[in-house]
């Protein structure tokens, strides 16, 4: 897809790569510049980074509180 960069230097991502990416309006995107090649990379907000890692911490074999009481 080929996209136009207005005189402000912004560009209009499409709807099919948003969706992809599951960009919403307000997302955060790094943006990484290697060579000639620029790569938009969502940025998690702490609420989906806390959802993801929501009961997982003790799965992954960690201890909890009462462990390092013993």
């Amino acid at each position: 897809m080929t996209v136009k960069v207005s005189s402000k230097y912004q560009v209009v991502i499409p709807e099919e790569v948003r969706a992809s990416l599951g960009l919403k309006a307000g997302s955060k995107v790094e943006v990484i510049a290697k060579g000639r090649v620029a790569y938009l990379v969502p940025v998690p907000s702490l609420e989906d980074v806390q959802e993801n890692l929501k009961g997982k911490l003790n799965q992954a074999g960690l201890r909890d509180k009462m462990d390092r009481i013993k």
